[in-house]
């Protein structure tokens, strides 16, 4: 599908190209509206993305013009402009829908799958794993264009791992999606399942494992050797054209910021041009006008690459430049303020810094205490890819300070310490006194029945002997960690960072959690009544509403008074949590977001609330 956008801002049109063709389109861009209405006039696009404030012809004057020549296609506005009199001149122009930026990069992609829809570009997919392909229209599988003879169930089984190459399927919800509440078998028979679908693929001759075992969790396809991509074949042009889609990454975004990553500081320069102008007492009509078209930029890119507190800095600034009259004394004051906090805002880590914390904190922490400096080298060679964090103490002594500082999701401890009277079992007593939760791993050369008993005594969750290789080392430490699941749920989350709102949505989606996020708290109403949620998790300190004023909204709803809220905040002292019970939050979460605590507070609240329901009904029936 072919997709025209129109914008001059370069930064922000290479990230959508970017964004774009890895979803599967093909984009042509304009970077002025009379370039823009050339195209759209002389070539067949799908849909048009189209930016208000433009050089030549503006997006509103464009709109109209085509419109006028009986332009049919989709027409998405783009604009930071978001008063209700801007929208409704946008839609009232001729376009179909109105985007305010920054933007959510999934939320926008769904806008535009929508559009597609109505205006009846639909799709027949093919989904590929490598030279594996699923064929949805035909119900066939190939492997090297040779088919595999698979039965329906297992068919059924490999197009739900393939449709969602990022989720986690516990065999419960792998028996709710694939049989009847009446017919479902146990679920060994998934077990079953899975591993003849195993077998005929490796018959075919696929030599790398598809299906990966989370141990106790369930199944998921792994990454495939190239990147996961699906094959859309419109029926308008499936003989000509195929174009690849691959699921919505930070990683283009990334390289975009990359390259540009001195436009923003070119951008704040001509606006200290204008704040030196203004304190000059000569700022000259021009040099306004490009200050103007600059914090706009700014106001519409800053938030997508990581800068949300940018991107408001930048549309206040653009606010004051709008002014008709001359501005006060205090304003040219403010003005200059603004214009040292963009400076100070572009000192500070943007997405990739903050894609990557989020990805870190997903992660568990490990601690291992363990003198042998080749062992730890392995493990921490392959931390990543087990979801590991590791911190070492190679004595106790260590230990100690480490667990001082902070508290580990799981330890891996070694018995014997020859530099040191004390041994492992010492600290082990420790660690059932005063963090008994914490699940302890004895890794030890140690195999005496003596040893082995006062390990139980103590406490410790597993006892592994040495050698071990890495794997059953990590595998031994995935099976005591603290794992949650639910059935499938769907969560909704409230957030004007578009970071935080991706990085919250990895967090949940692995768990069968069906997520929609939301960057503008204005709309939540609408969104909560669309997505029906099972619960909300609602950032407290956002622009225009914020999440107290929501959690109150919820509350006094007789249809909603129920739903639980859970609050994201960085302030944790008494009254902003008071404040946040107050208003009826069922629990808080605090910044910087530790993703095993965010997963075990949704899935633990989601499970609480549906026990009580089902003992609602039960106690119903029985009356």
């Amino acid at each position: 599908m072919k997709i025209l956008l129109v914008e001059d801002d370069v930064l922000l049109s290479t990230a959508l190209k970017e964004l774009l063709t890895a979803n599967g389109y093909s984009i042509d861009i304009a970077s002025n509206g009379e370039t823009g209405l050339d195209l759209a006039m002389s070539v067949e696009y799908d849909l048009i993305l189209l930016d208000w404030l433009i050089p030549k012809l503006d997006g509103i004057s464009l709109c109209r013009q085509l419109r006028s020549h009986g332009y049919s296609k989709p027409i998405l506005l783009l604009s930071g402009k978001n008063s209700n009199a801007d929208i409704i001149a946008g839609l009232d122009a001729g376009a179909d829908d109105y985007v305010i930026k920054p933007y959510n990069p999934e939320a926008l992609l769904a806008r535009i799958r929508t559009l597609l829809r109505r205006s009846g570009v639909s799709a027949s997919s093919r989904i590929s794993w490598g030279n594996l392909c699923l064929d949805q229209s035909t119900s066939r599988v190939t492997y090297n264009q040779q088919e595999i003879p698979l039965t329906a169930t297992e068919y059924k089984l490999l197009e739900l791992f393939l449709q969602h190459p990022d989720r986690i399927f516990s065999r419960g919800v792998i028996l709710d999606r694939l049989w009847g509440f009446d017919d479902a078998p146990t679920e060994n028979a998934v077990t079953t399942h899975i591993k003849d679908l195993r077998k005929k693929l490796k018959a075919a001759g696929l030599v790398e494992e598809i299906l990966e075992t989370v141990y106790g969790m369930g199944y998921r396809i792994k990454a495939a050797p190239e990147r996961f991509t699906s094959v859309v074949e419109t029926n308008q042009d499936a003989k000509h054209e195929k174009k690849k889609s691959a699921p919505v990454s930070m990683t283009s975004v990334n390289r975009v910021l990359e390259r540009y990553r001195n436009s923003f500081a070119e951008q704040v320069a001509v606006l200290e041009q204008a704040k030196t102008a203004l304190l000059a007492g000569n700022l000259n009509e021009q040099l306004q006008q490009q200050a103007l078209h600059e914090a706009h930029k700014l106001a519409g890119s800053m938030g997508s690459f990581g800068y949300p507190e940018g991107s408001r800095l930048a549309k206040t600034v653009e606010h004051l430049l709008l002014e008709n009259s001359p501005l006060s004394r205090e304003q040219i004051s403010h003005f200059s303020q603004l214009i040292t906090a963009l400076h100070q805002e572009l000192t500070e880590p943007g997405v990739s810094s903050s894609a990557e914390s989020i990805s870190i904190k997903q992660t568990y922490r490990l601690l291992v205490i363990d003198d042998d400096d080749t062992l730890t080298e392995r493990l921490q060679l392959e931390a990543d890819s087990w979801g590991m964090r590791i911190k070492v103490a190679p004595n106790i002594a260590t230990a100690r300070s480490r667990l001082d500082l902070a508290t580990p999701d799981v330890v891996l401890l070694d018995l014997s310490f020859p530099q040191t009277e004390e041994d492992g079992l010492t600290l082990l007593t420790e660690l059932a006194q005063h963090h008994p939760n914490i699940p302890v791993i004895v890794f030890t050369g140690r195999d005496t029945l003596k040893d082995r008993l006062a390990v139980s005594r103590l406490g410790a969750r597993q006892f592994l002997h040495k050698p071990a290789t890495t794997k059953q080392i990590f595998q031994a430490i995935a099976r005591v960690l603290p794992q949650r699941q639910t059935s499938e749920a769907k969560v909704l989350i409230v957030d004007d960072d578009p970071v935080m709102l991706t990085g919250l949505s990895a967090l949940l989606t692995p768990w069968g959690l069906e997520v929609t996020t939301l960057s503008q708290p204005q709309h939540f109403w609408e969104v909560l009544i669309a997505t029906s949620p099972d619960l909300v998790v609602l950032d407290l300190e956002m622009p225009i509403v914020n999440g107290l004023d929501l959690c109150q909204v919820v509350r006094q709803d007789a249809q909603w008074g129920n739903l639980p809220v859970l609050v994201v905040t960085a302030h944790t002292d008494a009254e902003s949590l008071q404040q946040a019970f107050a208003s009826g939050a069922d629990d808080f979460i605090t910044k910087p977001v530790l993703g095993p605590e965010l997963v075990t507070r949704v899935l633990s609240r989601i499970k609480r609330v549906r026990s009580h329901a089902a003992g609602s009904r039960q106690t119903s029936r029985e009356k």
